[in-house]
């Protein structure tokens, strides 16, 4: 019976936002980014805004990364309100290390009050130049768990990071680390970034295996593939989503989430317009109730933002 109730609350709560969104707009769709990044070198701040207007994102959820401090983006976000919800910084030295500053910058950013997400938890990232480390952490981990407990204690979904395609030896490990999680927790929402790298039919796996497991969309563009020598999974053919990841996200499109995923300070600029214009086209050519799903309204449904009005 509570199973049912809980799954009703959630049509409720989807078909509420969908109706807001089609009695304000039409079919207008707009876009929420459920996950990017934002360094010290974006200059000024106001520059993400200017490019979430100028792509139709009305809304991202945003980390800090380098050097830029925690109070500046808390200023920038208390400005902009109904467009940016800040997450907690997981990423750092800190946290590879495994040092006590990690554990108190956790607990400090969410005591603060001014956060309602927590950012990617980095489980396997393989190397990326000069820019970004190897992290090679297990679920177990207590980085990892401490971080899951904020989450879970906040309601806030758990973003995890594994580039299944870049394990080389250990993706049947981390899979099933990762799948216990998933068990252990099965009432809580897991995002996979990147879609895991995965195939289509590994997404499907494990959307038919646990009922808490979305997937979003960050670098698994033509423009952000091809900038990249790393094995991200690329959901496109030419223009047009390609023909298994187009009816995967008719078939089950309230387990995917729209996200871009920028990192650095070359991510803030026309290549951002860039991938917005593939994801337009994309979306477009789904049927309307699973575009708005994907574009903003699983976000809005799992981290709690209000409907664009």
């Amino acid at each position: 019976m509570v199973k049912g109730v809980i799954k009703s609350g959630i049509i409720v709560t989807i078909f509420v936002a969908l109706l807001q969104v089609t009695g304000a707009k039409g079919d207008e769709l707009y876009f929420i980014d459920a996950h990017s990044q934002v360094d010290h070198k974006v200059v000024p701040l106001q520059k993400v805004i200017s490019l979430m207007k100028q792509g139709g994102v009305h809304h991202t959820i945003l980390s800090a990364r380098g050097k830029l401090k925690g109070r500046a983006l808390q200023v920038f976000a208390s400005q902009h309100p109904e467009h940016i919800t800040l997450a907690v910084r997981t990423k750092g030295k800190p946290y590879d290390t495994g040092s006590l500053k990690y554990y108190k910058a956790l607990k400090a950013q969410v005591a603060s009050g001014k956060y309602t997400a927590i950012a990617e938890v980095l489980l396997y990232h393989a190397k990326k130049g000069s820019k970004a480390p190897e992290y090679l952490i297990y679920p177990e981990d207590k980085r990892v768990l401490t971080a899951l407990e904020y989450a879970i204690d906040n309601h806030w979904p758990f973003v995890v990071h594994i580039e299944f395609a870049s394990l080389y030896g250990k993706t049947k490990r981390f899979m099933e680390s990762f799948e216990g999680m998933l068990e252990q927790y099965p009432k809580h929402p897991f995002v996979l970034t990147h879609m895991g790298q995965l195939k289509s039919s590994e997404c499907q796996r494990l959307i038919k295996s646990h009922t808490n497991i979305y997937f979003h969309t960050g670098w698994t563009n033509p423009a952000a593939v091809t900038s990249s020598n790393q094995p991200w999974v690329n959901l496109f053919k030419e223009q047009r989503l390609a023909t298994e990841w187009h009816e995967l996200f008719i078939q089950y499109p309230e387990r995917f989430v729209f996200a871009l995923d920028n990192v650095f300070s070359e991510h803030w600029s026309g290549f951002y317009l860039e991938q917005m214009e593939y994801w337009k086209k994309a979306l477009a050519e789904l049927p309307v109730k699973a575009a708005h799903l994907i574009a903003h309204g699983n976000a809005e449904r799992l981290w709690h933002i209000a409907p664009k009005i």
